[in-house]
């Protein structure tokens, strides 16, 4: 058996075994806010705080209109506070996992599923700012708003393989998730969140066209303030997750014997 069947059928595997990391993911957000009068939305507040003084001061120095940077930024940290916590998570998945998967016959990706569930369940509690922000400022169209929801799946494909991906690799080489998490800040501030792609003029453009996290981005925004994302737009993330999801399942199955050993 190929190596890319051996992670497919554990994929198909790890997809069906949902109620095990759903319920997974519920128990650990539930741990992690056992007696607290407010839960995730601690996470909530303390966010819409940062975007409501983000857009303020950011729409001064930029020059930018209120009505139109605040949605704007506010999406933007949402979404990548999705993204980037996947992945630093996904980073040390088989890691804290260790004692399942050393005693248990499970399959490998359940874990990486499991950490995508609990942080779709915090964005669940997050978007509540994105919603208030539009219900504030207005939704510019709302024929662009049913696009949001294949652009969140694409979304959470791609962050997904890349979980799967440095997972793996943070399984074998422990100071991977350090790496990681320094590449995910330097990402922040090299990606059109806090600015508009635009704003970027001359020889510095590259930094926005070049960057595939700044696609990934805009194809979850651009329907919640009425655009409709380039056909270039969907199809760089569309191969993006096609492509990534073959190298993230080619490598788990390569390797899929040796995790037990590696955490």
């Amino acid at each position: 058996m190929s190596a890319l069947q051996i992670a497919f059928n554990d994929l198909l595997s790890s997809i069906k075994a949902w109620r095990l990391w759903s319920l997974l993911g519920w128990l650990e957000i539930r741990q992690r806010y056992a007696r607290s009068k407010l839960g995730p939305f601690w996470l909530t507040i303390s966010m819409g705080v940062l975007v409501g003084t983000l857009g303020v001061v950011y729409s001064s120095l930029f020059g930018q209109k209120l009505t139109d940077y605040l949605p704007m930024i506010a999406i933007g940290i949402v979404m990548w506070s999705l993204f980037s916590s996947i992945v630093n998570e996904g980073c040390s998945a088989y890691i804290n996992s260790a004692n399942y998967i050393r005693q248990v016959n499970t399959p490998r990706l359940i874990y990486v599923l499991q950490a995508t569930w609990r942080n779709t369940v915090i964005f669940a509690h997050n978007f509540i700012i994105v919603l208030a922000v539009l219900l504030i400022f207005g939704v510019k169209s709302w024929a662009t708003l049913p696009l949001f929801i294949p652009a969140l799946a694409l979304f959470l494909l791609n962050a997904m393989w890349i979980a799967a991906l440095v997972g793996l690799m943070a399984a074998r080489f422990r100071d991977l998730p350090q790496i990681v998490s320094a590449l995910l800040q330097v990402a922040f501030y090299i990606t059109p969140i806090l600015f508009h792609g635009t704003m970027l003029a001359g020889k510095h453009q590259w930094i926005v066209r070049y960057n595939p996290l700044a696609y990934l981005i805009d194809v979850v925004r651009e329907p919640l303030v009425g655009l409709v994302p380039s056909a270039f737009t969907w199809e760089l993330t569309i191969a993006m997750a096609v492509l990534g999801w073959l190298a993230a399942l080619a490598l788990t199955g390569r390797y899929h014997k040796r995790i037990p050993y590696w955490v």
